[in-house]
């Protein structure tokens, strides 16, 4: 029905349009194995972390329905020169508490992002400097050539300056050390949700931002995130009509939630490779019964433990098919993946037996393995699975799985010396892998996620390459011989790319994209 200007509301219809608002409007209730460890969006660079602030905050740049790049708080942009791009900001947008949005926010955003308690650095490492040309307009400056920076922006959520100054929140808080401030539990973003309560670790509650600058597709007005650790349980919530959302949902009940004709399962392939990282910097593990050296030093000790690793036997077993064993740090539909180097080194536990001998440890050692018990799926089984392979290669592994929220704190700190890490291409570019995973740590937050230290200064100076050269075939060239080394040497220990599992009611339509993020405002609650 359409209105002219001089069109009249009799009382009747002024009601039964109250009525129609009223009965379009939408709770979804979802729940997660874990929890947003922050309402803080610099201060942990987690995928459940980011997919829930990220309806809260929003960046420069962010994906669509499509996965495509597409414009958020800046509505273009283009490479004026090879070290510089410019941004136009979104007129007219405002933070949650009325304050308006402006390049003030951006810079502030930036200098926030790369400070020494951000998890984010990464995301910012290559820009120089900012250049503010009017209170819409930007400059960025990269230190070097650098095509891909917006795809690198879809992560990085921007904060009210005034917001933050006016809440001693001006820098980000530093999960490795346990810091909290204003921002840890409160919000003012310029997203399509605003939080209204927040209780960590059991619930958080968000509402429709009614002053929102950009179109809300679905007809979700309120939102109850549910952290539920145990996956029986979130399974019950959902057949129990509790939930209405639950991810990821447990392997094994896959095929039981299908069968049911009031739910359906959302699946597909996530771009996250999950892997085991090895301490090989410190002359002496910090947790080993091998005193004076560090046997992950030595590559045939990494080898020994790759070739030891059941990786089909934990797909079958564990992942009940839900998993692809992967060869490299990155799945194939990440741009750079280089099917020559996909294949794996056999598992051979001879071979890893030889190769131990050969290291000097023919009895093996004990070593501590760091792993969370409620954020990858099936974290915990997996870890267990390949403890019980290295036993035997004489590898006694002391396993500590624990809940994320003690779990990164302690090993992005680096207080480990064999762990498990699960790694999302957000850029869906080899370089997002190569720079914060594989490089040396270093400087603007290269190497930030190279938990082990694992270090070439062949794939440093590759890496730096990549990350400037537009020439498609000389780039791919550099690609593989960068992706090669850290193979050869086994930089670290691939496993395998998960699955994405999403289990919802009949009426609930979403949105399942392969990085995880879960938009709301793309949920359709259907009566």
């Amino acid at each position: 029905m359409k209105f002219g200007i001089n069109s009249v509301l009799t009382p009747v219809a002024i009601a039964l349009a109250a009525m129609s608002v009223t009965a379009s409007a939408a709770t979804l209730r979802v729940a997660n194995q874990g929890d947003a460890l922050s309402m803080d969006p610099h201060s942990l660079n987690e995928s459940l972390q980011l997919s829930v602030t990220g309806n809260v905050f929003e960046p420069l740049v962010t994906r669509g329905r499509d996965f495509k790049l597409a414009p958020a708080l800046a509505t273009d942009w283009k490479q004026t020169s090879p070290t510089v791009w410019h941004f136009n900001l979104r007129k007219g947008v405002k933070f949650h508490d009325g304050t308006p949005f402006t390049a003030d926010d951006v810079i502030f955003s930036y200098e926030r992002a790369k400070d020494d308690g951000s998890d984010m650095k990464s995301y910012v490492g290559q820009i120089k400097e900012i250049k503010k040309i009017n209170d819409y307009s930007l400059d960025f400056i990269t230190s070097a050539p650098f095509p891909i920076l917006p795809e690198l922006f879809t992560n990085w959520l921007m904060m009210s300056k005034k917001w933050c100054e006016t809440n001693q929140a001006t820098k980000p808080v530093d999960r490795r050390k346990g810091i909290e401030n204003a921002a840890s539990f409160r919000a003012n973003g310029t997203g399509p949700y605003r939080v209204r309560e927040r209780q960590p670790g059991v619930r958080t509650t968000f509402v429709r931002n009614g002053n929102y600058w950009g179109k809300i597709d679905g007809n979700v007005d309120e939102v109850i995130f549910t952290p539920i650790g145990n996956d029986a349980t979130r399974v019950a919530a959902l057949l129990s009509g509790e939930i209405d959302v639950m991810e990821p949902v447990p392997v094994q009940d896959v095929d039981r939630i299908k069968s049911n004709p009031k739910f359906k399962v959302m699946q597909g392939p996530e771009l996250r490779v999950i892997f085991l990282g090895m301490d090989q910097k410190r002359d002496e593990l910090l947790f080993s019964n091998v005193k004076g050296k560090n046997p992950f030093k030595d590559k045939r000790v990494r080898q020994a433990f790759y070739q030891a690793i059941d990786i089909d036997g934990i797909q079958k077993t564990v992942m009940r098919g839900a998993a692809t064993p992967v060869a490299l740090m990155l799945p194939p539909q990440v741009n750079g993946f280089d099917a020559s180097l996909s294949k794996r080194l056999p598992f051979n536990v001879d071979a890893a037996k030889k190769l131990m001998v050969e290291a000097g440890y023919p009895a093996g050692f004990e070593v501590k393995m760091n792993c969370p018990n409620d954020r990858y799926v099936n974290d915990e089984r997996i870890c267990q699975a390949v403890a019980a392979n290295l036993s035997k290669i004489g590898v006694k592994i002391n396993l500590e799985a624990e809940t994320k929220g003690t779990y990164f704190p302690k090993i992005l700190s680096r207080n480990t010396s064999f762990y498990m890490l699960g790694w999302t291409a957000s850029t869906v570019d080899v370089h997002n892998v190569l720079y914060p995973i594989m490089s040396s740590p270093g400087e603007g937050g290269r190497g930030q996620f190279n938990l082990g230290a694992y270090s070439n200064a062949r794939v440093d100076e590759l890496t730096q390459k990549i990350g400037s050269e537009t020439d498609l075939k000389k780039r791919s060239e550099m690609i593989h011989e960068a992706l090669k080394i850290h193979q050869d040497e086994v930089g670290h220990l691939p496993l395998h790319q998960q699955a994405l599992n999403w289990a919802m009611k009949k009426n609930v339509d979403l949105v399942q994209l392969p990085n995880n993020d879960m938009i709301w405002k793309f949920v359709k609650v259907n009566p």
